[in-house]
């Protein structure tokens, strides 16, 4: 998996390039939609093996997931906008399994679950996996992970918003 800085990113950046007013709930909804789908490592505690169409990397991965998640909180939290809303949190949630398929470890991504258990990969997998844990993130393999997300997530990112601002800095000198 990426870790959480790397996931955390791409929710923030989504709700920027949505260009929202009043977003600090659709900023915490997305940042939060990034990262539940690892709250599937809670499977590892009852048993439930990592292959498992329920374990890591699994059904919390899917798109059928990140729609669910979408559609929940569009009807519960999203006041305005809702299909911003939906938007933002779809592409935040499943943002996170495209990442994960990235990544340099693990045994795949399960987007199909629950109506085709295969898992993948994409055959970019430049982003190293991050550990699990604070403790073993901070060591010299943690510094490896941020190092290559930094490369492939956050310089991304960093573009992406600079574009917008460059965009609404010109767009409001002309008016």
């Amino acid at each position: 998996m990426a870790s959480i800085f790397g996931h955390g990113i791409v929710g923030y950046t989504l709700v920027k390039v949505s260009n929202m007013q009043h977003v600090k709930w659709l900023v915490v909804a997305a940042i939060f939609s990034t990262i539940l789908p690892d709250f599937d490592v809670i499977g590892f505690s009852f048993g439930i093996p990592y292959a498992h169409p329920m374990g890591h990397r699994g059904f919390t991965h899917s798109i059928l997931f990140a729609i669910l998640w979408a559609l929940i909180l569009m009807f519960s939290v999203g006041r305005k906008n809702k299909l911003i809303w939906f938007l933002v949190i779809f592409i935040s949630t499943v943002s996170h399994g495209v990442l994960d398929a990235m990544t340099s470890g693990g045994k795949g991504v399960g987007f199909l679950i629950p109506f085709n258990t295969d898992r993948f990969f994409f055959p970019f997998q430049n982003i190293k996996v991050s550990p699990i844990g604070v403790g073993k993130f901070i060591s010299e393999r943690g510094v490896q992970v941020i190092l290559s997300e930094f490369k492939y997530i956050f310089l991304p990112c960093f573009i992406i918003l600079a574009l917008r601002f460059l965009v609404i800095k010109f767009r409001n000198r002309d008016v």
